[in-house]
């Protein structure tokens, strides 16, 4: 999966309007990672360019948001007990589409490119505040109460999201397009973020990937064999809820990696933890930047990545849900 990763980076990176050969790439990207400039010298002098500040933070950025999400999606999966959780369960999609809208809405400029994403992650940060706060004052910290209460907050954050659609008049259709989820114009200060939230994530989940394992076969259960199940739960849905508030306020609203990917992963490695996050990580990560190749690339016109992800990954996990349903009839 590393190997198909990289070989999609590579192949990614020399495509779209401008075609870069494969060779071209490749040494493009050696000459700046050794700093030996000579690997490069007698190249089209736009090709470095192109393929450095245009299409490979886009590139990356693609990649480590399919990563995150589908690990928080695979922590939310084994944390909630529930096949159909993913990221946005609790949600943070609506948290982050609130906060996003409200910025597009009064126009605010003060933080440059970063107002928007800003406000979105802020929106999934409070919103994770709120489904936490009515979790843990109800006296029971079941993934049925997170569910419920996620549930609750969402349905009120999304007639929010309404009524500024209501309110916005000509800025809409600026609200809707983010939405729907985007790599365009993403510049290596998005990679960095993203980084920083999903590989310390990553080695995090890895961490507790014995404990999740355990915590799959119920809190009972879990605690009687010495895991300290609710503040392993608290740990764990804090780090996959901020993974999922940075690549929303990255990229927009982008569904059914975290969903589709988990359970694509068990045909291959099993339940697993300690072999399903890593797999589901490289994953998600091809799955994404190619169907981002797709849109950026392949199509007459660039559609946003979210319309591509639901029409592709509906359909699919369709066919995974009823291929499962039929296995436990029989």
């Amino acid at each position: 999966m590393t190997v198909l990763l990289v070989a999609v980076i590579v192949i990614s990176t020399g495509s779209g309007f401008v075609r870069i050969p494969l060779p071209d790439v490749a040494r493009i990207i050696a000459a700046q990672l050794t700093g030996l400039e000579g690997l490069a010298a007698r190249l089209d002098p736009l090709a470095p360019v192109v393929v450095m500040d245009v299409r490979l933070p886009r590139i990356l950025t693609a990649a480590l948001v399919g990563s995150g999400l589908a690990i928080s999606g695979a922590v939310f999966q084994g944390i909630l007990l529930n096949p159909l959780a993913d990221p946005y369960t609790l949600g943070v999609s609506a948290g982050a589409a609130f906060g996003a809208s409200v910025a597009l809405l009064i126009d605010f400029t003060l933080l440059g490119p970063w107002s928007v994403p800003a406000f979105a992650f802020c929106g999934a940060l409070a919103t994770l505040m709120a489904v936490i706060y009515l979790t843990a004052s109800s006296g029971d910290f079941s993934s049925g109460a997170l569910i419920l209460s996620g549930i609750i907050v969402a349905a009120i954050l999304s007639a929010g999201v309404s009524f500024i659609k209501y309110l916005a008049d000509e800025q809409v259709g600026i609200i809707i397009f983010w939405l729907m989820g985007s790599f365009a114009s993403k510049t290596w200060a998005e990679v960095g973020l993203t980084a920083t939230a999903v590989i310390p994530g990553l080695i995090v989940f890895l961490f507790f990937s014995r404990d999740l394992n355990l915590l799959a076969l119920g809190s009972r259960t879990a605690g009687s064999l010495g895991v300290a199940t609710r503040k392993i739960s608290l740990i764990l849905l804090v780090a996959a809820s901020l993974i999922s508030a940075v690549c929303v306020a990255v990229s927009g609203i982008i569904g059914f990696v975290g969903l589709l990917v988990p359970h694509m992963v068990r045909f291959v490695t099993g339940p697993d933890n300690r072999r399903l996050l890593p797999v589901s990580a490289l994953v998600g990560a091809i799955l994404l930047l190619a169907a981002d190749t797709v849109t950026r690339a392949v199509l007459p016109q660039e559609v946003p990545i979210g319309v591509i992800t639901a029409l592709i990954g509906g359909p699919v996990f369709c066919y995974i849900y009823r291929k499962r349903q039929t296995r436990e009839v029989r």
